[in-house]
C-alpha cells in the first residue's frame, strides 16, 4: 500500500541554483565540443605559445622568451574565451532565437547571463592549466603572488564578457562573427601578447596601453615574470572596462 498523495504530481520549476547549474553545464559542454571555439581557446594559444618560445621570431628582451610570452599567452585565452568566443556562440544563438525561447523559461534572463559567466569562467580553468603545463614544459619560471594574477583574471574576464555581450546583443550573428575575429587578431598583434608594447611609437604605446587586452598582459606580466605585487594600474584599466562594458551590454542587449 502506498500512502495518500505518493504520486501526486508537483509542478513547477526546480530551485535557480540548479537549473542554473544545469545550464552552466550545457553551456560547457556545448562550447568544448564545438571545433571553432576550441581554436579560438585552445588550439591557437597553444601553437603561439610554443612557436614563439622555440623559434626566435621576435625579440621579447631579455630573460628567456617564455617568460614574457606565458603572461601574454594567459591573457590570449581569456580574451579568446571570455570575449570572441561568447560573442560569436550568443550572437547566432539571438539569430537562431535561442535566446528568445530561454528568455522565455523558469530559468531568470540573469540566471542564463550566470550560466554563461560560470561556462567562460570553467573553460578558462581548463586553458589555464593546459598552458601553464605547457610554458613550465617550456622552461617558464614564473613569479609573484597568485592573488593578484587571480584578481588580474578576473577583471580581465569581466571586462571582455561585458564587450563580448555587448557586441552579440546589438549586432547581427554575421557581423558579429567578422568584428570578433577582426578584434582578437588586431588585439593579438597589437596588445603585447608576443609583441612588446615598447617595439610600438612611443604615441601608440600611450594608446595601446589602455587596451584591456594590453592591461591583462602587462599586469600578468609584472607579476609573473618581474614578481611585482598588486598592479594597481592594470587592474584599474580593467576595472573602468568591465564596468563600462557590463553596463554597456546590460542597457543595449536585445535579445531577439
Amino acid at each position: 500500500m502506498t500512502t495518500t498523495g505518493t504520486y501526486t504530481p508537483k509542478p513547477g520549476a526546480a530551485p535557480v541554483a540548479r537549473m542554473i547549474a544545469a545550464q552552466a553545464a550545457l553551456e560547457t559542454r556545448m562550447l568544448l565540443r564545438n571545433g571553432e571555439q576550441l581554436l579560438l581557446t585552445v588550439v591557437i594559444p597553444t601553437l603561439l605559445l610554443v612557436l614563439f618560445s622555440s623559434v626566435d621570431v621576435v625579440d621579447t628582451g631579455d630573460g628567456e622568451a617564455v617568460d614574457f610570452l606565458a603572461p601574454g599567452i594567459l591573457a590570449l585565452a581569456v580574451m579568446s574565451t571570455a570575449f570572441t568566443g561568447q560573442a560569436i556562440a550568443t550572437g547566432f544563438e539571438r539569430r537562431y532565437g535561442v535566446l528568445k525561447r530561454l528568455a522565455s523559461s523558469p530559468l531568470p534572463r540573469w540566471g542564463l547571463m550566470t550560466a554563461k559567466t560560470v561556462s567562460v569562467l570553467v573553460t578558462e580553468v581548463l586553458q589555464v592549466i593546459l598552458l601553464t603545463v605547457i610554458a613550465f614544459a617550456l622552461g617558464w619560471s614564473p613569479h609573484g603572488g597568485p592573488f593578484a594574477v587571480l584578481l588580474l583574471l578576473v577583471l580581465g574576464t569581466a571586462a571582455f564578457s561585458g564587450l563580448g555581450l555587448l557586441m552579440a546583443g546589438t549586432l547581427k550573428a554575421e557581423a558579429t562573427l567578422a568584428a570578433a575575429n577582426l578584434v582578437f587578431l588586431l588585439l593579438l598583434v597589437g596588445g603585447g601578447v608576443v609583441v612588446p608594447l615598447e617595439k610600438f611609437p612611443d604615441a601608440a604605446q600611450s594608446v595601446l596601453g589602455l587596451l584591456p587586452i594590453a592591461a591583462l598582459s602587462e599586469g600578468l606580466r609584472d607579476v609573473l615574470r618581474d614578481g611585482a605585487g598588486v598592479p594597481w594600474p592594470q587592474l584599474g584599466v580593467l576595472a573602468v572596462w568591465a564596468v563600462l562594458g557590463l553596463g554597456a551590454a546590460a542597457r543595449f542587449f536585445r535579445w531577439e
